[in-house]
Formats: structure tokens, C-alpha cells, sequence
């Protein structure tokens, strides 16, 4: 089998390009991510200045030269605005195995087909190009609304991780695991592929 290895790179659909995440994607990223109910479940604190972004985004490329993260920029291509940010990340490179996640979109790009379509790019470069045998999700027990759209992409809800996380304000959250394997894949991208209008 190939190496399994993943590095930074384009992947282009219909409404969105992912890129690897730059500082100068800083200015944009702050604007797109004002609204503090994209924070609400996430683990870091929402950045208060573009510069706390740089910081994010400085930390997010020492973690790609540590082989652990692949973050990117999701860019709207209608509009070439951009959108939000998502990442490869808990790279295991002997497993063949990684997980998607940091994923957040601006309130005007959510409920679109804009995270369906980022996430059927990642799961198809991951399965199809780096030949992944496992990617898997996860999010906040409490957030129904990630759950669902979880479920909808035809993840496997896999259990609870009890006090698993430690946000930034100090709460330790219980962790809902979802994964999508190599044999799930196939009828999961069908699944996608219709719901994006590429069948």
C-alpha cells in the first residue's frame, strides 16, 4: 500500500475549495468567526484579534511539521470568500487512521451544502488518495445540531468518551465518537455523492 502521509494540500468541489490554512488567511478567518455561537462548543476560546488568529494558525503549521495536523482554509468558491476552517488531525500514520475535525463555518455558509461538500473532500482524499482505513469525528455530547449532521454524512455513532476534553472556561465535556471506515466507505460516498447531486 501507499504511505499513508498527509500534507498539505487543494481540494476543489462544486461551492468549496479547502487550502491549506496561511496567516494571511488570518484577517478573513477573525471576520468570518465573530459570532460566538460558533464557539459555543468548540474546545479553544473564540480569538478576540486578528493576531490571536495568527497565533491559532502559527500553532496549527507547528503541528503539521510535527506530522500530527493538516489544517486548511474552506473558501466559497461562488464568492472566493472564505467560509471557515477545518483540519486532518490525530494522525496515525501506522494505523492508517486519522480524524476530521476544528471545523466551523461562518452563520451564512451553515446549513448549506458547503460543510457536506468540505466533508466528502476530506473523506474522499483520505480513503481514495492516502488510503485512510479510519477517519472519525467527534464533538461536544451536548451539541445535537453537530450529531445530527454527523449522522447524516453516515459516520457510525461509536459512544460516549466520559469527561474526555477540558475547554478553555474550565468545563470537561463528555465526547460522542463517530467514525467512518474503509468498508463503510464506498456506500457513504454514494450516499454523499447523491446528496451533492453527483450521482
Amino acid at each position: 500500500m501507499p504511505l499513508f502521509d498527509p500534507q498539505p494540500v487543494v481540494l476543489t468541489g462544486t461551492q468549496v475549495r479547502l487550502e491549506p490554512l496561511q496567516l494571511n488567511h488570518a484577517p478573513a478567518l477573525f471576520a468570518a468567526g465573530r459570532d460566538p455561537e460558533i464557539h459555543r462548543y468548540l474546545i479553544d476560546p473564540p480569538p478576540g484579534s486578528v493576531a490571536e488568529v495568527e497565533a491559532v494558525i502559527a500553532a496549527a503549521h507547528a503541528a503539521t511539521a510535527a506530522g500530527t495536523q493538516v489544517p486548511f482554509a474552506i473558501v466559497h468558491r461562488p464568492s472566493g470568500r472564505l467560509g471557515g476552517t477545518t483540519r486532518y488531525l490525530d494522525i496515525r500514520r501506522r494505523d492508517r487512521a486519522l480524524e476530521i475535525g476544528y471545523t466551523w463555518l461562518a452563520p451564512e455558509f451553515q446549513r448549506t451544502a458547503m460543510n457536506t461538500e468540505a466533508k466528502f473532500l476530506l473523506l474522499r482524499h483520505a480513503f481514495e488518495a492516502l488510503g485512510a482505513v479510519r477517519v472519525q469525528l467527534k464533538t461536544d455530547e451536548r451539541n445535537e445540531r453537530s450529531r445530527r449532521a454527523i449522522e447524516r454524512l453516515g459516520a457510525r455513532f461509536e459512544g460516549i468518551l466520559r469527561k474526555y476534553q477540558t475547554r478553555w472556561d474550565g468545563y470537561v465535556r463528555n465526547t460522542a465518537l463517530f467514525a467512518i471506515t474503509d468498508d463503510d466507505w464506498p456506500a457513504v460516498r454514494a450516499r454523499l455523492a447523491e446528496r451533492l447531486g453527483r450521482a
